[in-house]
């Protein structure tokens, strides 16, 4: 996989060149700001970028802000958002764009090197990847809408949420295929949803609702 990445944190940029080139992909740049990022991505049309949210000058969004360009410019480049905190607005504002090929971790789970580069290879592949963490918060946000849910329901809800299939589910929860398509459908009735092909839709229909 060719990559770029974004962090003005030459610490962790650093640190990301190593762990991604050990596992055998490709960093064709890593840079410190949203400008050079978005220059890059022209450049070099990598297969994906790994963008923190605060970037130079202020410090805010200018990391998020570029993603956002480059899933509305560049849709064939998956993009991975990394944030220090969970932040509902900035989520949000990324699942209102294409349906596939993006996510958003906190940078702890950096540290969980299996889980970041599933996570990175599921973007890649047009699937979404979301912080344990970001959808719980996410669900907060939203009870109301939520309570008519069993528990069954908001363990498989926050599970589709994250970006798995019906199959990885029912191993995950120790449940039958069968029982999470069920769950799955009684949550799409109970929430106003239709169901729709394709898991990566699914998501993304989920977390528009969830994150309002």
């Amino acid at each position: 996989m060719r990559l770029v990445i974004a962090d003005d944190s030459v610490l962790l940029r650093e640190g990301l060149i190593r762990l991604l080139e050990e596992e055998g992909h490709e960093v064709v740049a890593a840079v410190g700001d949203a400008d050079a990022l978005l220059e890059e991505v022209v450049r070099l049309a990598p297969d994906a970028a790994v963008v923190d949210v605060r970037m130079p000058p202020t410090h805010t969004d200018e990391g998020l802000r570029a993603a956002l360009r480059i899933r509305a410019e560049h849709p064939a480049v998956a993009v991975l958002v990394l944030s220090q905190y969970v932040e509902r607005r900035h989520a949000a504002e990324l699942l209102a764009g294409s349906p596939g090929g993006v996510g958003y971790l906190l940078k702890d789970r950096v540290s969980e090197v299996g889980e970041f580069l599933d996570a990175l290879e599921r973007v890649r592949g047009g699937g979404a990847a979301f912080d344990p963490e970001v959808i719980r918060k996410l669900l907060a946000a939203a009870a109301d809408p939520l309570a008519r849910l069993t528990p069954r329901e908001r363990d498989v809800l926050e599970q589709m949420a994250q970006g798995w299939g019906n199959a990885s589910i029912a191993a995950r929860l120790h449940v039958s295929v069968s029982a999470v398509e069920k769950h799955v459908n009684a949550i799409f009735d109970k929430l106003g949803l239709e169901p729709a092909s394709g898991y990566s839709r699914r998501v993304l229909a989920v977390l528009r609702h969830v994150g309002g």
